[in-house]
């Protein structure tokens, strides 16, 4: 406990940061356009991870009608997103047809076992790499008072392929 606390609180602050990397930083955005900022608190041994807006922080709470997200029920509603959109075979047809204009070798039966993998493996992937693939395919998510609006990359789904199908080949 002592050598934690030795620790300068930034350093700290650091290693907690990239332990529990923010899915959604630099991707959302609140309902008046102004972008949400990854952060937390603690109370006791708990972590509270929540997204808040940047109006909130500069001008205060009722710049924003929704202030603040938690963080691990925005960004479950957003891969449940993706998860939804791994599946669905226009989907799977527009990103095979999206890969084979950049890379004319792949086949749609990749485009679609690749999709389907990554649905059951996401919770076996490191919190890294999950980022690491909502960056590739999310462009922007809008938090709304209704609800979430995810605005995916219009390459980034081929791109997700190309790599999968990829180190597939490799393997092989």
């Amino acid at each position: 406990m002592h050598a934690i606390l030795a620790e300068n609180a930034r350093t700290r602050s650091a290693n907690t940061r990239a332990q529990t990397p923010a899915l959604l930083k630099g991707l959302i955005f609140g309902p008046t356009g102004a972008a949400m900022s990854p952060t937390h608190t603690r109370k006791g041994s708990r972590l509270y991870r929540y997204y808040v807006s940047q109006d909130v922080l500069k001008r205060g709470p009722e710049a924003c009608p929704v202030g603040r997200v938690p963080a691990g029920e925005i960004e479950a509603a957003v891969i449940d997103q993706l998860r939804g959109i791994f599946r669905q075979p226009e989907i799977i047809v527009g990103t095979w047809r999206a890969a084979r204009a950049e890379q004319n070798d792949v086949i749609e039966d990749e485009v679609r076992e690749a999709l389907t993998e990554l649905d059951p493996l996401w919770d076996e992937l490191f919190p890294a790499e999950q980022a690491r693939i909502v960056q590739l395919l999310v462009e922007r998510v809008d938090v709304r008072m209704q609800g979430v609006e995810v605005r995916l990359r219009p390459n980034g789904l081929a791109g997700l392929v190309r790599e999968v199908a990829g180190s597939r080949r490799a393997a092989a």
